[in-house]
């Protein structure tokens, strides 16, 4: 049944085995790291380009049909992750699923129904529900209309973060809106019209509610791990693109600042004072920029874990839902949309990005999410699955720290999950072809953590891809 995805799954592989940190998208095919702080999952930069690529021996090795092969013998896997499952690295709250994805048979349970922290895997109920709900194709626009009075324009955020600022290189996947764009998309409307002198405010409403979500550290923001949470911003919040922190205090301020002085080079005068308010309902449009379709935002939230765009995720599904665009709204609006894909119990959250020390996700939960991606039935979820690291090649499994040791590595370029990490708290939720080719999906989650698990986690998935 899943004979296709697995074949793609393995398309994806190969380009991560020569791509060190490229991605893939999977929904292109179908349709034409650990952080630096140990506090929370990272918000990296966009990936280069896809290079052109060759088939190699990881292709060479795999079944004519991968997802059909015979299940992994049982009494095996049981054996061999039980065992791993004990080192005490785990600490003393440990839950595991590993499911079968062409019966959904559960292959292995460890507390599976356990509420288990979950950290940056977090990000693959946030996405899931996004794609459910708003669809793989939908885009966010960035717009400048017309003011309440002649000469006046306000900049209106769409819920972009990856909004490109002036100094920001735009060469990486997925390709992102530009404000510069926007800028001269506007002052040619404006000289159209002849209208060379304007005041300028800007537009946050679409997203309410407070900029921190509850169970966030003080240092989160500080240290760059995310941005206040509003509808316009620019560069993730960065006031240096390139560079990881500082994040600005207010990101709606600091770009349309950046819009005045892009629409004065355009030869637009524009009066010095930039403040808040609410664009006139109905306001003529002079200028917008589109995002990247929702599907490669999936794979880029995925792939580097952006906490930015997955709390702006988080906010589109609460409007798409009929909720308010804020924390709250957004957890009752993903919870409702994973209950419609069958997923009713297992997911408490306060944030999208799983930065929170609040969320709450089960093993079973965070497994079953990833065979929909697969499912026949569900191919608007697909960037689910391709957006995920491939280990030792890609986001954050591509950092040189993961799929290191003796009994890991030799699974390199094999398995395909999503990280979690925060103070105690290690999560690790993906999928992988068994040696036979059968696809499977697990969930691996510690959120009692002494140190480090990461790899004990490498060695579970590892144990799945090579059974």
């Amino acid at each position: 049944m899943l004979t296709t995805l697995a074949v793609l799954q393995v398309l994806t592989i190969v380009i991560g085995v020569y791509a060190m940190t490229t991605e893939f998208s999977l929904s292109a095919l179908t349709s034409g790291s650990s952080p630096t702080k140990p506090t929370a999952s990272p918000a990296e930069g966009t990936s280069p380009s896809v290079p052109v690529v060759t088939a190699g021996p990881v292709l060479a090795q795999l079944p004519v049909k991968p997802g059909d092969g015979p299940l992994p013998t049982k009494g095996t896997l049981t054996k061999q992750l039980a065992s791993a499952l004990g080192d005490d690295a785990l600490g003393d709250r440990v839950g595991v699923s590993v499911i079968d994805t062409v019966t959904g048979e559960q292959l292995f349970a460890a507390d599976p129904d356990t509420a288990v922290t979950p950290a940056s895997t977090t990000k693959i109920i946030t996405c899931s529900a996004a794609l459910a709900a708003l669809g793989p194709d939908t885009r966010f626009s960035t717009r400048a209309v017309q003011g309440s009075a002649p000469g006046n324009v306000v900049l209106v955020g769409g819920g972009d973060p990856l909004l490109a600022g002036p100094t920001a290189k735009q060469d990486g996947y997925p390709k992102q809106a530009g404000l510069a764009t926007l800028a001269a998309r506007t002052a040619a409307t404006l000289k159209s019209q002849g209208v060379r002198k304007v005041t300028l405010s800007y537009d946050t409403s679409l997203f309410t509610g407070i900029a921190k979500a509850p169970g966030w550290k003080s240092n989160y923001i500080p240290d760059g791990e995310v941005a206040p949470v509003y509808a316009l911003t620019m560069d993730v919040g960065r006031q240096d693109p390139r560079f990881r922190s500082p994040r600005v205090p207010n990101p709606p301020q600091y770009a349309a600042d950046a819009f005045a002085r892009l629409l004065t080079k355009q030869g637009i005068k524009v009066a010095k004072s930039v403040r808040q308010t609410k664009a006139p309902a109905g306001a003529a449009e002079l200028g917008r920029v589109d995002s990247a379709p929702l599907y490669a935002l999936v794979e880029h939230t995925l792939t580097h874990s952006d906490n930015d765009m997955a709390e702006a995720l988080m906010r589109h599904v609460a409007i798409k839902e009929g909720q308010e665009a804020s924390f709250k709204g957004g957890a009752k609006a993903v919870a409702t949309v994973m209950q419609r894909l069958g997923i009713a119990q297992g997911v408490s959250l306060d944030d999208g990005s799983g930065l929170s020390i609040r969320n709450r996700i089960s093993p079973n939960a965070l497994a079953k999410a990833i065979a929909l991606s697969g499912s026949p039935a569900h191919p608007g979820l697909h960037a689910v699955a391709s957006g995920m690291p491939i280990a030792g090649f890609s986001g954050t499994l591509g950092n040189g720290r993961r799929f290191v040791g003796s009994d890991s590595r030799g699974q390199v370029g094999l398995v395909r999950a999503k990280t979690g990490t925060l103070n105690n708290v290690n999560t690790l939720a993906g999928l992988a072809t068994t040696k036979d080719g059968r696809l499977v999906t697990y969930a691996f989650m510690a959120d009692r953590v002494p140190v480090n698990a990461e790899p004990v986690l490498d060695r579970l998935a590892a144990i799945v891809a090579r059974s």
